[in-house]
């Protein structure tokens, strides 16, 4: 059974994406609704942001795009997509990110 994806925050278009780069992240998102575990290249965990949180990885030419996601038993939760700008996820994202966690699992 493939799961859903809940999305909080961002979506994946083109623009700003290029097609290819659209394509590139519909097609990893669709292996996690498989059950499928990513690694890197694709997937990095991110454990500061807390357990089972995840950043896909998609190259567009020469920028970086990202989408921040946690993986919940019952779904895909993709808690922000951004333009990479820098070698570090801003601590901006990561705190509107752990926002995001604390009201969803509120509900």
């Amino acid at each position: 059974m493939r799961k859903p994806l809940v999305w909080l925050h961002g979506e994946v278009r083109s623009p700003p994406f290029s097609p290819a780069a659209r394509l590139e992240a519909g097609f990893l998102l669709a292996r996690l609704q498989g059950g499928e575990s990513l690694s890197m290249p694709n997937s990095k965990p991110l454990p500061t942001l807390g357990p089972r949180c995840h950043e896909l990885r998609i190259a567009d030419g020469k920028r970086e795009w990202r989408i921040i996601y946690r993986l919940d038993s019952d779904a895909i939760v993709i808690l922000e997509v951004f333009l990479k700008k820098s070698q570090r996820t801003p601590a901006t994202v990561l705190k509107v990110c752990r926002e995001r966690i604390r009201r969803y699992d509120a509900i």
